[in-house]
């Protein structure tokens, strides 16, 4: 219980409490941002390229043919600071999990992997901003929680199937709305999974596209040593592996995810009326 004064009144809190208070609320955030721009200071997420992992390509599978659990280890432990500190490189790390591990591990892998990164950052998002822009937004901020947590499972579903919504949003979102930790983490999980796996199986077979590269690449910088990406870039397109197919039906899954959504709204009108 806190303690009251000798007039009866509950205390207001010192000022020294409440700067603590915002230190312990703000300090998960600012540490993620100084990662951030760490990482990008020291040009690190430059390194997030298939050239990085082409140049590499035998070294790497060399490695983890003697070492499956540390690289796969190391894999995940790269994914999770991937999306936790929102850097770009997401689809390249998804195709290279496939490529280096195969998508029957790649795939579980990176869902796991993602999974723990977005809710990293759901949860420091949550105690650094939730709560503060709550209390400022006022009442339709409040509504709009409200009707996003009685279908926050579906929402979250269509959220992470539908391509055209950014994933460091999604994972931000759902923090300054309210959604439970249970329910945020399982619709990650399962949102994620068709798209994880598509782009897994479809890295698994980039082996020959990545060896044929590194030949043509390796013969250009032979015949022109030192010379600059300008000179000898090494590109593979991973434009045609988001085909307009693979679009529509990511959208599909979305809109069967607001089925529910959908139902019950229809459910509450009729019994309205």
């Amino acid at each position: 219980m806190t303690p009251s004064s000798p007039t009866g009144k509950t205390p207001m809190p010192t000022a020294s409490a409440t700067t603590a208070g915002a230190v312990r609320r703000w300090l998960p955030l600012l540490a993620i941002a100084a990662l951030m721009a760490l990482v990008f200071a020291m040009g690190w997420h430059k390194l997030l390229s298939f050239k990085t992992i082409g140049t590499n390509y035998d070294a790497m599978r060399a490695f983890i043919g003697q070492n499956l659990v540390a690289a796969l280890a190391i894999y995940m432990l790269a994914y999770i600071a991937v999306v936790a500190l929102s850097l770009p490189g997401g689809l390249v790390m998804t195709l290279s999990g496939g490529l280096l591990f195969g998508w029957q591990i790649g795939a579980p892998a990176t869902i796991v992997a993602a999974t723990i990164g977005a809710t990293l950052i759901f949860l420091v998002a949550r105690s650094s901003l939730g709560e503060g822009l709550a209390a400022k937004a006022g009442p339709w901020l409040a509504r709009l929680s409200e009707g996003f947590k009685e279908n926050a499972l579906s929402y979250l579903l269509f959220l992470r199937l539908v391509p055209a919504f950014p994933f460091v949003v999604v994972n931000l979102a759902p923090a300054v709305l309210g959604v439970p930790l249970g329910t945020y983490v399982l619709g990650t999980f399962l949102g994620i999974i068709p798209g994880s796996t598509a782009f897994s199986i479809a890295g698994a077979g980039l082996g020959s596209v990545v060896e044929a590269q590194n030949a043509a690449y390796a013969g250009c910088l032979a015949k022109n040593p030192g010379a600059t990406d300008a000179v000898c870039p090494y590109t593979i397109d991973t434009s045609k592996l988001v085909t307009t197919e693979l679009l529509v039906a990511f959208a599909a899954l979305g809109v069967v995810s607001l089925i529910p959504v959908a139902v019950k709204f229809w459910s509450k009108r009729n019994a309205a009326a």
